[in-house]
């Protein structure tokens, strides 16, 4: 997700149910919009033990930080074998206090549970990703996701639409600016410490990047009873550099990444962060540490609830893979662009895997 706020625009999206409400309605069938293509169905049981990414790093942050030679060097190769290998990683020992990371929940919770009409005075207009409801929509015919969502600009400031800030529940505002600022501090120490897994100075990303968009996304995804014909979130990469997942306690095991061309289920540790490179990543290195290939699955009998943080370099910079990751062997892959362009390039697409980093990829035609 880039974090845009854009000017409304006359796209027609049809019907959209909000999925709480159908749950309430105890439908017997599923409405056709959000039945996916048979190609598009998660096999089921979706979550198994068997089907779990085992192999995925747990970074201990705190050995990074304070530990001693050897265990900051063991934690640093473990965060380069997760973004070569798997563009995924959960963070322990992350410094956020388990109070906040519970305030969040509750305050997320809080607005999802609020009745229809309250949560529909922050509308997600068509064409934009703030406010209530479903991003990514852009026709009338197109599929939906079982979720619904909570979007807001954070930083710069610029980016914030008052508007769309919601007045209740109590506190909302505050948990969210408290909690975005912990983020904001860990994005900047993860990105310090990837630059450091590539043999770069720990500074150079902060440096690039300039003054950092950030942004937060709230998903709720209600129980499903045909959790076979839908997806509570369609396949993607993440447009940030970094991307920074809180999932709810208790909630049901939804997110599944694409590796090896299998969709595997990653199970949370608990009060662990889960964290994935972005398509910025992959550019800025030319393909070495790549974005990965995403989705969530519902289930029919447990709710699941998502805080993510997205955060990324200013619209205002130049990108493009840097001269350490260009050489004879690794042609240059990515054209150089404008962030802020690419930004506008992924909100006004929907997801479709990988597709919108085509926007940089250099023809080889």
């Amino acid at each position: 997700m880039a974090p845009l706020t854009l000017q409304p625009s006359p796209i027609k999206v049809g019907h959209i149910d909000d999925v709480q409400e159908l749950r309430k309605s105890k439908l017997s069938k599923i409405p056709q919009r959000f039945v996916r293509d048979l190609a598009e169905r998660p096999s089921l049981p979706a979550i198994s033990e068997s089907c779990f990414a085992s192999g995925i790093p747990v970074i201990d942050l705190s050995r990074i930080v304070n530990g001693n030679p050897d265990e900051f060097y063991r934690e640093i190769l473990m965060l380069k074998t997760a973004c070569t290998d798997w563009g995924f990683f959960q963070v322990i020992s992350h410094g956020i206090d388990i109070s906040m990371l519970e305030s969040i929940e509750t305050a997320a919770m809080d607005f999802f549970n609020l009745p229809l009409e309250e949560k529909q005075k922050y509308p997600m207009a068509p064409g934009t990703v703030q406010g209530y409801g479903q991003a990514f929509v852009f026709s009338e015919d197109q599929k939906l996701d079982w979720c619904n969502m909570f979007a807001l600009g954070i930083e710069p400031h610029y980016m914030r639409n008052p508007k769309l800030w919601p007045t209740k529940p109590p506190k909302f505002r505050e948990t969210i600016e408290i909690y975005q600022t912990e983020i904001r501090n860990l994005c900047k120490k993860l990105m310090k410490y990837i630059a450091i897994s590539l043999g770069l100075r720990g500074e150079v990303f902060e440096e690039m990047f300039g003054a950092a968009v950030q942004a937060i996304r709230m998903n709720y995804y209600p129980p499903c009873p045909r959790p076979d014909l839908v997806l509570g979130l369609s396949p993607h990469s993440d447009g940030s550099a970094l991307t920074v997942l809180q999932q709810g306690k208790g909630s049901s095991v939804g997110l599944q990444i694409l590796n090896n061309n299998k969709w595997v289920s990653v199970k949370p540790i608990p009060n662990a962060l889960i964290v994935n490179i972005g398509d910025t990543i992959e550019v800025l290195t030319n393909g070495k540490y790549k974005s990965v290939e995403h989705r969530a699955v519902t289930h029919k009998e447990k709710d699941r609830l998502s805080i993510v943080t997205f955060y990324a370099p200013s619209f205002e910079v130049e990108l493009g893979p840097m001269p350490q990751f260009v050489d004879e062997i690794n042609p240059i892959k990515y054209r150089r662009y404008n962030h802020g362009d690419y930004s506008k390039h992924y909100v006004t697409n929907k997801l479709q895997g990988k597709k919108t980093l085509e926007f940089a990829k250099i023809s080889t035609f």
